[in-house]
């Protein structure tokens, strides 16, 4: 298990994304360790009477020049939404890194990443990782409305972009799965998926279906980060899990889906 470390983070940077989602860029005081892909971070909500526990965040970006670390917050709640009035010069306590990350592809594996929610972070972050050319890696991001998506014109170099909505207002109208590169699946020799529930089990259904290698990761609450609240188990092939610890990354073939 890798090393766990508690630091208080300068806030450098919260710009609005759009109405729910902010980008939240953060200074450390000492060189960053490595931060991989589906790893998170647990970050305390401080200054409110009634948010006790931490509030998970998959990583977004690492500058290791720089020493900063940013994040994706897309309000769902009390806790995220109070996280996104925090001012430039403020500090947050953060536990890092967490859990285990998704394993990277093969130079000659041509892959999907697939994004809904506050699980476009991780993915963006992973097509920038891959080392792949651009022409193996294709990503779709869904939402419910073109207000919904974040602007992520800069990853196109990392990765082909491709868009959804639920009521057809930016790119191809339906669910992620209803896109049409998935006529085409068996282009692909690796998926990577994160997201809501619903999407990711699809996703795993059709990656099943087709023999193809997936992984995902889940968005179980986690407010410890280290095993031992015990609110984040999943069942597994191995038994219950707790996400924190034993992923948030997960094989498809690991789950019971």
């Amino acid at each position: 298990m890798s090393r766990k470390f508690v630091e208080e983070f300068k806030v450098v940077k919260n710009i609005a994304l759009n109405s729910s989602n902010f980008l939240i860029k953060l200074l450390s005081k000492k060189a960053l360790p490595q931060i991989a892909p589906g790893q998170f971070v647990n970050v305390e909500v401080e200054n409110s009477k009634e948010i006790f526990l931490r509030r998970p965040f998959s990583v977004f970006e690492v500058d290791y020049t720089q020493n900063t670390m940013s994040l994706i917050v897309k309000i769902l709640g009390r806790g995220s939404k109070k996280l996104t009035e925090i001012e430039e010069g403020d500090t947050i306590n953060i536990v890092y890194p967490l859990g285990k990350s998704f394993s990277y592809p093969e130079k000659e594996d041509k892959v999907l990443l697939i994004g809904g929610g506050s699980g476009v972070a991780p993915m963006l972050f992973l097509a920038k990782e891959t080392g792949l050319v651009k022409e193996n890696v294709d990503i779709i991001l869904g939402a419910r409305s073109k207000e919904e998506h974040i602007d992520v014109s800069d990853y196109a170099k990392y990765g082909n972009l491709h868009y959804t909505t639920e009521d057809g207002s930016l790119g191809e109208k339906g669910f992620v799965t209803h896109h049409s590169i998935f006529e085409q699946i068996n282009n692909y020799s690796k998926i990577y998926a994160c997201g809501p529930d619903a999407m990711m089990k699809a996703v795993a259904k059709i990656a099943q279906t087709e023999g193809i290698f997936c992984e995902v990761s889940l968005e179980n609450l986690m407010a410890c980060g280290f095993g031992v609240c015990l609110c984040c188990i999943e069942p597994t092939q191995k038994g219950n899990l707790c996400i924190c610890t034993e992923g948030p990354v997960f094989n498809i073939k690991e789950l019971k889906w």
